[in-house]
């Protein structure tokens, strides 16, 4: 009994952990998404605070990779729908980084424009 809870209790630590890590994310991205509303003056902070969390994202995605390749159980075979969330979970990320790394271009072509320097 005692190693159900503390099983349950591990996986509810790690999926409040990958949570919290997506909640961090958002609010690092958060500038670029709404880049229309950027400030030159601003975009530095903007630059830094992005960089780190397409870091982050990178960081889940290199993760998520592993986890899609190299299953921790590898005695036991993954369930499909496992694969396919895992799959779809990896593609979304990797949009995602594309969709940030395209905005931080923007941004910097913008910041161009106006003779902002870095």
């Amino acid at each position: 009994m005692e190693r159900a809870k503390s099983s349950v209790f591990r996986r509810g630590t790690k999926v409040g952990f990958i949570l919290i890590l997506w909640v961090a994310i958002a609010w690092l991205l958060y500038p670029l998404i709404t880049l229309d509303s950027v400030d030159m003056e601003n975009a530095k902070e903007y630059l830094y605070r992005s960089a780190i969390g397409i870091a982050f994202m990178l960081m889940l995605f290199g993760k998520t990779i592993f986890d899609l390749l190299f299953p921790q159980a590898i005695s036991k075979r993954m369930s499909l729908i496992n694969t396919i969330f895992l799959t779809l979970y990896c593609v979304t990320v990797a949009s995602g980084i594309i969709f940030m790394v395209s905005r931080m271009i923007v941004l910097f072509l913008k910041s161009a424009d106006t003779g902002f320097p870095f």
